[in-house]
């Protein structure tokens, strides 16, 4: 039995939640996988997992040796990396995923500046606004705009930039529907909201001690936000997007920002930063660092 296989093996499947898709992200055959967990077990003559038809679950030693083959699994990884990482000049694969609409107006014109600076890195970067996963995707870093969800917790996380959202709609749109004056009165415009998995429908304002939620409803939902921001300009309807999108729209008098005397998200648990997060066992790689301080570097006055 190869040890560490097997213990990638049954590592994944507590993380995955099952073996069916533990073998998914491990490109291997469920029997394989099984086979795997089954010869550790026994050479450790210990069930490490609860199996039933519906879920997995960790026994008390489970646990134990779950916690333990994660940090052993960390080491490899910063083993590998501190060899392949040697002396100050970065080099290798760095795998990153980003937002679509912050990575194409925001990350892109910065790329040939970073490879020309570093000419040992080669950059693999995936768009996408959905979250992605760095174990099962194999990267070294992911970009995360606002609220950070709780699969966070386990990761190190740097913030990058600031990240500031408003209430905005066109010129001709106010003509023809007004301006709200106030978070409730949302309910009469139509507005227009950015979904993705849970969606984005409930919009939190506070000012001073006053918090309002509000559900809005309106004509178009879009997990795009270039979408949406052309859709507002086009007088469709109102949008709650970053200044780092409708900045320059606002200051062309091409939008037109309301509410402003209210923050958006009060709740503590929801964050309004933009931040590059990643695994533990990638702190001490050097791809991963000249990364991060690039970007705070270049986007430092970003709001």
């Amino acid at each position: 039995m190869d040890q560490l296989a097997a213990m990638r093996s049954f590592v994944r499947v507590v993380e995955a939640g099952g073996f069916s898709e533990a073998a998914r992200q491990l490109d291997l055959a469920v029997s394989s996988v099984t086979r795997q967990v089954n010869a550790l077990e026994a050479r450790l003559n210990t069930q490490l997992l609860n199996r039933s038809t519906r879920s997995i679950t960790l026994t008390p030693q489970g646990h134990k040796y779950y916690d333990k083959a994660v940090q052993i699994l960390q080491d490899i990884e910063a083993a590998n990396l501190s060899v392949l990482e040697q002396g100050d000049i970065p080099r290798g694969i760095l795998r990153a995923s980003l937002p679509v609409a912050f990575g194409r107006i925001h990350i892109a014109p910065l790329l040939g500046k970073f490879l020309a600076q570093y000419p040992e890195v080669k950059l693999d970067l995936r768009l996408s606004d959905g979250l992605a996963n760095l174990v099962e995707e194999d990267l070294d870093l992911v970009i995360r705009i606002g609220n950070l969800d709780r699969s966070s917790d386990r990761l190190i996380l740097h913030k990058v930039a600031s990240h500031t959202r408003l209430v905005c709609g066109s010129p001709v749109y106010f003509e023809q529907h007004g301006f709200p004056t106030h978070p409730d009165d949302l309910i009469h415009h139509n507005c227009l909201y950015f979904t993705y998995a849970t969606g984005d429908e409930i919009w939190r304002f506070k000012r001073y001690q006053e918090v309002c939620e509000i559900k809005v409803s309106g004509s178009l939902s879009v997990n795009n936000s270039e979408v949406l921001r052309q859709a507002c300009l086009d007088g469709v309807g109102l949008i709650l997007m970053p200044t780092w999108l409708i900045g320059e729209d606002i200051q062309a008098g091409r939008l037109q920002a309301v509410l402003t005397d209210f923050q958006f998200h009060p709740q503590a648990n929801l964050d309004t930063g933009i931040y590059a997060l990643y695994l533990p066992n990638r702190r001490h790689s050097l791809r991963v660092q000249i990364f991060i301080d690039f970007l705070m570097q270049h986007l430092s006055n970003l709001s």
